[in-house]
């Protein structure tokens, strides 16, 4: 693609050299520039990519892109500057992929909570509605039927723009994709045309990024704020920042709520540990989630699908079809009539969330396995291990993710929430296999395990390295 075709898409603050170019590629990793490449340079969490131009030059790149010019060299590529990077870098990979988000209907869902459950759901929800559609998720990608692992939330701009294309190339005609805060702050989503966005609920998570609560919910909040006046906005009227979210949007706003006047309204009639009789809009469904929040997730897909112009009763009669997303409330049934949850809760209110939901319907004692990650908010650990000791009839306290924290140190800061009575009753185990084994053996008969914090992973980051690790595998190997 020719550089000057490219640079429409951006406001350059200054252009030295030719606009009149041939690039071969984008990358803003400077190991992946190659000749007559594009590079960004971008200031990242960890490493600034402006250290790296000279290099790429070297490298054979054509044109540069950067929001300082200090210290480049004198050469033949053609260096850009512009205010915001990320951005700029999410507005060219939109357009050398040929703006594929234009090409469908594109659907994000931000918020603290429920995100996953929310657009998996809604991908399967219109799959087996007979139209084709796409999926970006924590868990996997999916391309149609394709899937592709995942790494991100939320890919980076180059990487989400190829995967959207793909989509269209596939003949897909919607597209559900998890929006996060980090994201959004760093402008991986900056030039994609979103025609609906869905707010789940807002709750204390990534503040080792955000560093406030507000910063974090202005955030979230943008994503609605750039909002078309033909899209539509769906958002949580029971969470007390639901309204906040689209107080300046443009697009149309619906509401959903278990509580209050709403577009879309629900309740609950019966509950067991493998599914739910809801009220929905005064119809009656049964579904296979289980809790409070998966209503609220429930009502959000069904508001998102019928906000796209699905028909209501048919939306209702493919909930009741619909499959938990692997990690989220994932019931492991045992012969000894125990029965083992897995779920993805590692925020204070998704465990709080999780935990009320299993009280509300066990018959025996809850025992919760639980531990927190390392390198992340700190903030929270006391408080998940006070939530959960609340809630559980028997706390084993283990390891998450250390990353590159001593597992112990982490489990330290936890125990910091609960009293020494507190302490005295609570089995702190590092090993994570062990405690999810000393969990089933205290199991008896109606006895729930609640297994939180890691769902669909399958793995665990100790000292940097990946280590693979399933909770349900865990679970199924003492069975």
């Amino acid at each position: 693609m020719q550089l000057s075709s490219l640079l429409t898409v951006i406001k350059p603050i200054n252009v030295v050299g030719t606009q009149d170019r041939e690039i071969a590629g984008i990358a803003f990793d400077s190991r992946q520039v190659k000749t007559d490449y594009l590079f960004v340079a971008q200031r990242g969490t960890a490493v600034d990519g402006h250290k790296f131009i000279n290099a790429c030059i070297e490298q054979g790149a054509a044109a540069v892109v950067c929001e300082q010019t200090d210290g480049i060299e004198q050469s033949g590529a053609t260096i850009i500057q512009v205010k915001d990077s990320n951005e700029a870098l999410g507005l060219l990979a939109s357009c050398w992929y040929g703006f594929p988000s234009q090409h469908l209907k594109l659907v994000g869902v931000t918020g603290t909570n429920g995100k996953t459950t929310i657009a998996t759901l809604l991908y399967q929800l219109v799959r087996q509605m007979g139209k084709k559609a796409g999926l970006l998720s924590t868990v996997v990608n999916y391309v149609d039927t394709e899937a592709i692992p995942s790494t991100h939330t939320t890919p980076d701009a180059l990487e989400l723009n190829r995967l959207l294309a793909q989509m269209a190339e596939k003949g897909c005609e919607y597209a559900f994709m998890e929006v996060s805060s980090h994201s959004i702050a760093q402008e991986r989503i900056a030039g994609l045309d979103f025609d609906g966005a869905l707010f789940t609920n807002l709750t204390r998570d990534h503040l080792d990024y955000h560093k406030t609560f507000d910063n974090y919910r202005d955030t979230k909040k943008r994503l609605f704020d750039t909002l078309k006046k033909d899209a539509f906005a769906l958002t949580n009227k029971d969470d007390k920042n639901g309204m906040v979210m689209v107080q300046n949007t443009k697009a149309q706003v619906f509401t959903y709520s278990t509580r209050a006047l709403a577009d879309y309204k629900g309740s609950i009639l019966e509950e067991g540990l493998d599914g739910m009789l809801l009220l929905i809009n005064n119809k009656e469904v049964m579904v296979r989630l289980v809790g409070r929040f998966n209503l609220q997730n429930l009502l959000c897909i069904y508001g998102a699908a019928v906000c796209l112009g699905f028909d209501k009763d048919e939306t209702l009669r493919v909930l009741s079809l619909l499959q938990p997303v692997n990690g989220r409330f994932e019931a492991i049934h045992s012969s000894k009539g125990w029965t083992a949850v897995v779920d993805y809760a590692h925020t204070p209110d998704a465990l709080d969330n999780v935990i009320r939901t299993i009280n509300e319907i066990r018959k025996g004692r809850l025992i919760t396995v639980v531990g927190c990650g390392g390198n992340r908010d700190k903030g929270k650990r006391p408080q998940m291990a006070q939530i959960a000791k609340q809630g559980s009839d028997q706390l084993i306290l283990t390891s998450d993710h250390p990353r590159d924290e001593n597992p112990l140190d982490i489990l330290k800061d936890m125990a910091a929430g609960l009293t020494e009575q507190e302490l005295r009753q609570t089995l702190i185990i590092e090993d994570r296999a062990s405690a999810i084994q000393t969990a089933c053996t205290l199991a008896q008969d109606k006895d729930v395990i609640l297994i939180a914090g890691k769902g669909h992973e399958d793995y665990q980051i100790i000292k940097g390295i990946k280590h693979h690790f399933d909770d349900h595998e865990e679970v199924r190997k003492y069975i």
